[in-house]
């Protein structure tokens, strides 16, 4: 568990070509912020994480449950476990996103 991480010593990461950086990590929970580029690509797919998000920055279009949404500045979102989503990413930008359990493939 990482409960307090000062914003030095955050870990950069990558995952499907999408740089993020991984930042607490709770016994059940786990906060990243997504560095989206425009050249970025985030099909469908599904994980058995809870997945809600705060958009810092950018413009994007985000897809589940048969709908689309478009994000931008101040807006938030909460994507249940195992459902299909996708993220096109209109403008680059910031995201947070907490993850409940953690997502250990992003360790």
């Amino acid at each position: 568990m990482k409960n307090i991480v000062k914003k030095e010593n955050a870990v950069s990461r990558q995952f499907l070509g999408v740089d993020f950086v991984l930042l607490s990590i709770g016994k059940d929970t786990m906060v990243t912020k997504m560095l989206y580029k425009s050249t970025d690509n985030v099909p469908f797919h599904k994980h058995p994480n809870e997945q809600s998000g705060y958009v810092i920055s950018g413009k994007y279009n985000l897809k589940f449950g048969g709908e689309e949404f478009e994000l931008s500045k101040g807006d938030t979102y909460s994507i249940p476990a195992n459902r299909e989503h996708s993220i096109e990413i209109l403008e680059a930008g910031e995201v947070v996103d907490v993850f409940t359990p953690i997502r250990e493939d992003y360790l």
